[in-house]
Protein backbone atom coordinates (compact mmCIF):
# COMPACT_ATOMS: atom_id res chain seq x y z
CA UNK A 1 0.00 0.00 0.00
CA UNK A 2 1.14 3.40 -0.85
CA UNK A 3 0.25 7.01 -0.50
CA UNK A 4 -1.71 9.73 -2.55
CA UNK A 5 -1.02 13.72 -1.64
CA UNK A 6 -2.45 17.05 -2.15
CA UNK A 7 -0.05 19.88 -1.95
CA UNK A 8 -2.05 23.44 -1.75
CA UNK A 9 -0.30 26.74 -1.32
CA UNK A 10 -1.63 30.19 -0.14
CA UNK A 11 0.52 32.40 0.44
CA UNK A 12 3.82 32.05 2.65
CA UNK A 13 2.72 28.81 3.28
CA UNK A 14 1.59 24.98 2.05
CA UNK A 15 -0.35 22.24 3.43
CA UNK A 16 0.91 18.73 2.32
CA UNK A 17 -2.10 16.65 3.01
CA UNK A 18 -1.45 12.44 2.70
CA UNK A 19 -4.12 9.42 2.36
CA UNK A 20 -2.94 6.15 2.61
CA UNK A 21 -0.33 4.71 4.98
CA UNK A 22 3.21 5.64 4.88
CA UNK A 23 5.34 2.70 5.02
CA UNK A 24 8.44 1.40 3.11
CA UNK A 25 6.55 0.96 -0.02
CA UNK A 26 5.40 5.04 0.13
CA UNK A 27 8.46 6.56 1.18
CA UNK A 28 9.67 7.40 -2.16
CA UNK A 29 6.33 8.85 -2.97
CA UNK A 30 6.80 11.25 -0.17
CA UNK A 31 10.09 12.19 -0.85
CA UNK A 32 8.65 13.36 -4.48
CA UNK A 33 5.84 15.19 -3.16
CA UNK A 34 8.50 16.83 -0.49
CA UNK A 35 10.17 17.83 -3.75
CA UNK A 36 7.09 18.60 -5.46
CA UNK A 37 6.57 21.24 -1.96
CA UNK A 38 9.92 22.67 -2.28
CA UNK A 39 9.68 23.51 -6.25
CA UNK A 40 6.13 25.36 -5.59
CA UNK A 41 5.53 26.73 -2.33
CA UNK A 42 6.96 29.40 0.14
CA UNK A 43 6.50 29.33 4.17
CA UNK A 44 6.11 26.60 6.71
CA UNK A 45 4.52 23.22 5.49
CA UNK A 46 1.70 21.87 7.16
CA UNK A 47 1.99 18.18 6.72
CA UNK A 48 -2.07 17.33 7.25
CA UNK A 49 -2.18 13.64 8.47
CA UNK A 50 -6.04 13.69 8.46
CA UNK A 51 -6.41 10.78 5.65
CA UNK A 52 -3.19 8.57 6.57
CA UNK A 53 -4.07 5.35 7.68
CA UNK A 54 -0.96 5.42 9.36
CA UNK A 55 2.48 4.88 9.31
CA UNK A 56 5.81 2.73 9.90
CA UNK A 57 9.24 3.52 11.54
CA UNK A 58 10.88 4.16 8.38
CA UNK A 59 7.58 6.58 7.75
CA UNK A 60 8.45 8.72 10.42
CA UNK A 61 11.95 8.81 9.19
CA UNK A 62 11.16 10.17 5.83
CA UNK A 63 9.19 12.83 7.97
CA UNK A 64 11.98 13.57 9.69
CA UNK A 65 14.44 13.66 6.84
CA UNK A 66 11.46 16.14 4.91
CA UNK A 67 11.59 18.78 7.70
CA UNK A 68 15.65 18.91 7.31
CA UNK A 69 15.10 19.05 3.74
CA UNK A 70 12.55 21.77 4.21
CA UNK A 71 14.93 23.72 7.29
CA UNK A 72 17.80 23.36 4.68
CA UNK A 73 15.50 26.09 2.39
CA UNK A 74 14.36 27.90 5.49
CA UNK A 75 11.05 26.64 5.47
CA UNK A 76 9.41 24.27 8.52
CA UNK A 77 7.53 21.88 8.97
CA UNK A 78 4.54 21.32 10.97
CA UNK A 79 2.64 18.23 11.56
CA UNK A 80 -1.51 17.96 11.66
CA UNK A 81 -3.79 14.73 12.85
CA UNK A 82 -0.99 12.66 13.52
CA UNK A 83 -2.23 9.10 13.32
CA UNK A 84 -3.53 8.24 17.56
CA UNK A 85 -2.41 4.67 17.04
CA UNK A 86 1.60 5.30 16.63
CA UNK A 87 2.54 8.00 18.07
CA UNK A 88 5.66 10.08 16.16
CA UNK A 89 8.40 9.73 18.11
CA UNK A 90 11.19 12.29 16.84
CA UNK A 91 14.70 10.74 16.80
CA UNK A 92 16.35 13.82 17.48
CA UNK A 93 18.08 14.25 14.47
CA UNK A 94 15.73 16.76 12.83
CA UNK A 95 14.92 20.62 13.39
CA UNK A 96 11.41 20.24 16.04
CA UNK A 97 8.59 19.71 14.39
CA UNK A 98 5.31 21.40 15.90
CA UNK A 99 2.52 19.20 16.44
CA UNK A 100 -1.08 20.56 15.96
CA UNK A 101 -4.32 18.52 16.74
CA UNK A 102 -6.29 18.87 13.30
CA UNK A 103 -5.73 20.84 10.09
CA UNK A 104 -8.21 23.74 11.34
CA UNK A 105 -6.23 24.64 14.61
CA UNK A 106 -2.62 24.47 12.60
CA UNK A 107 -4.09 26.61 9.99
CA UNK A 108 -5.32 28.87 13.10
CA UNK A 109 -1.88 29.31 14.20
CA UNK A 110 -0.99 30.90 10.80
CA UNK A 111 -3.90 33.11 10.44
CA UNK A 112 -2.59 36.12 7.88
CA UNK A 113 -3.49 33.01 4.89
CA UNK A 114 -4.68 35.21 1.71
CA UNK A 115 -4.79 34.92 -1.96
CA UNK A 116 -5.85 32.23 -4.04
CA UNK A 117 -4.98 28.94 -3.05
CA UNK A 118 -3.66 26.33 -5.82
CA UNK A 119 -3.91 23.20 -5.92
CA UNK A 120 -2.07 19.65 -7.58
CA UNK A 121 -2.22 16.35 -6.06
CA UNK A 122 -1.60 12.56 -7.17
CA UNK A 123 -3.53 10.61 -9.88
CA UNK A 124 -6.05 8.74 -7.16
CA UNK A 125 -6.12 11.31 -4.54
CA UNK A 126 -9.48 10.35 -2.87
CA UNK A 127 -12.28 12.83 -3.79
CA UNK A 128 -15.05 13.33 -0.84
CA UNK A 129 -17.93 13.59 -3.28
CA UNK A 130 -17.15 10.67 -4.64
CA UNK A 131 -18.39 7.92 -1.58
CA UNK A 132 -21.47 10.52 -0.91
CA UNK A 133 -22.56 10.36 -4.37
CA UNK A 134 -22.55 6.71 -4.42
CA UNK A 135 -23.99 6.16 -1.12
CA UNK A 136 -26.52 8.49 -2.34
CA UNK A 137 -26.57 6.23 -5.48
CA UNK A 138 -25.99 9.43 -8.19
CA UNK A 139 -22.74 7.33 -9.21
Amino acid sequence: MTIEWRYTTHTGLGVLSLAGYLGPDAIDRFNGAIGWVLARGTGPVILDLTALHGWSLGGQLAIGQAAQRLADEDRGLELAAIPAEVPFVPDGSHPAIPLHLDLPSALAAHPALAGQPRQWRSDQWPDPVAPKAAAQGLV
